[in-house]
Formats: C-alpha cells, sequence, structure tokens
C-alpha cells in the first residue's frame, strides 16, 4: 500500500523551517484526529491545542484559525493526490492498468486519510473565500486527471465509449463515498477492499 506523505516539502529547508514545518504537521495530525472524534464545527483551537498539551496561543503562533489548519492539511492532502495522479499516468501501462492503480492508490488514500476527505465531500461548508477556491481549483486537476485516463482508454479502445464527465462522477463519487461507510473493522485489509472496488468500477467501462 502506498503511503501518503502529508506534509513533504521539496525544497531545500533550512533547521529552523524544518522544526517549524515538523510542528505544523504534528498539529495538523492532531487536528484531523480531534475532528474525526467530534466533527469540524464543534471541535475548538483548544481542544486541538489539548490534544497536544500545546497552549492555544501556541496552536495560533503557527496557524492563523481553525479554518487556515485545516485548509493547510487538506491542501496538502490534494497536491499529494495529484502528484500520485500524474505519476501513474507517466507509466508505460495499458490504459486498463492505469485507471485500475489510480482508483485502487486514490482508494487507499480515502481510507488512510478518511477524516481529511470527508472534509473535502462538501467544500463549501468548511472554507470561505480564497481558501476555497483554491480547494477546488486542485479537484478540478485531480478530475481533469482521472479524465485524461478515461479518454487514453477510449481512444485506444481498452474501452466502451461513455459519456466521460458523467462516468468520472460515478467513479470519483463511489470511492469518495468510502469516507461514509469504511470500517476497519471490515474482514478486507485496506489493500483488498481498494482492489475490489477498482476492479467493479472498471467494469463500468469494460
Amino acid at each position: 500500500m502506498r503511503k501518503l506523505k502529508i506534509g513533504s516539502v521539496k525544497k531545500v529547508m533550512s533547521l529552523r523551517e524544518k522544526k517549524v514545518e515538523k510542528k505544523k504537521e504534528e498539529i495538523r495530525k492532531s487536528a484531523m484526529s480531534v475532528i474525526a472524534e467530534k466533527g469540524y464545527h464543534a471541535t475548538t483551537m483548544e481542544d486541538i491545542a489539548a490534544k497536544l498539551l500545546m497552549t492555544k496561543g501556541s496552536v495560533y503562533y503557527y496557524f492563523k484559525d481553525k479554518e487556515s489548519l485545516v485548509y493547510e492539511s487538506h491542501k496538502l492532502l490534494l497536491e499529494q493526490s495529484m502528484e500520485q495522479l500524474q505519476d501513474v499516468l507517466a507509466e508505460e501501462l495499458t490504459s486498463v492498468a492505469k485507471l485500475r492503480k489510480a482508483m485502487v492508490v486514490h482508494m487507499e488514500n480515502v481510507i488512510t486519510e478518511r477524516t481529511d476527505f470527508f472534509i473535502g465531500v462538501k467544500p463549501d461548508q468548511v472554507f470561505e473565500g480564497e481558501h476555497l477556491q483554491e480547494i477546488l481549483h486542485l479537484r478540478n486537476q485531480y478530475s481533469d486527471c482521472m479524465n485524461r485516463l478515461i479518454q487514453q482508454g477510449m481512444e485506444d479502445g481498452s474501452f466502451v465509449q461513455v459519456d466521460m464527465k458523467i462516468v468520472n462522477y460515478i467513479i470519483l463519487g463511489a470511492m469518495n463515498n468510502a469516507v461514509i461507510w469504511y470500517s476497519p473493522k471490515g474482514s478486507k485489509s485496506i489493500d483488498e477492499l481498494a482492489n475490489s472496488i477498482a476492479d467493479y468500477l472498471l467494469k463500468i467501462l469494460l
């Protein structure tokens, strides 16, 4: 299973910047943990600080408010997911294998980062202004990449001819819906579940 590396940065950072980024990642993870228990709207900055045994003021040093904190976490998640999808697009695989791999990776991410993905189900209820616009932009970029995978398969004859936009909505909607029904107590491992769902969804196009 491919692990999502939330908070990874490509630029060379100074020691101080590394320490700040490490602390911010710790705060983001703590926030997601508290939100998983209490829900986004019921969670306060005090709750997040208490989880880390920090003062509220210390958390505010790193993040302006709760929305900014969650925005940064969700933006990093989308950027990492996009990077993974682009890696799949660049691989020398058949159209069927590419789309299947993309769906498996997406499902693994949805399950392992369930709280963060759940926040993204209705971003307009969490984010405002520029934050909302950036999240929607990243989501659209991701959807466009999925469209390209479907388009490639239709062009080379691997997939039947379909309304690409509708099928993409169906596939992404079905996978993202796992944030609601997934339970770690189920009989399948994350890898088994991700592969099973990918196989079922592929049948729409075969």
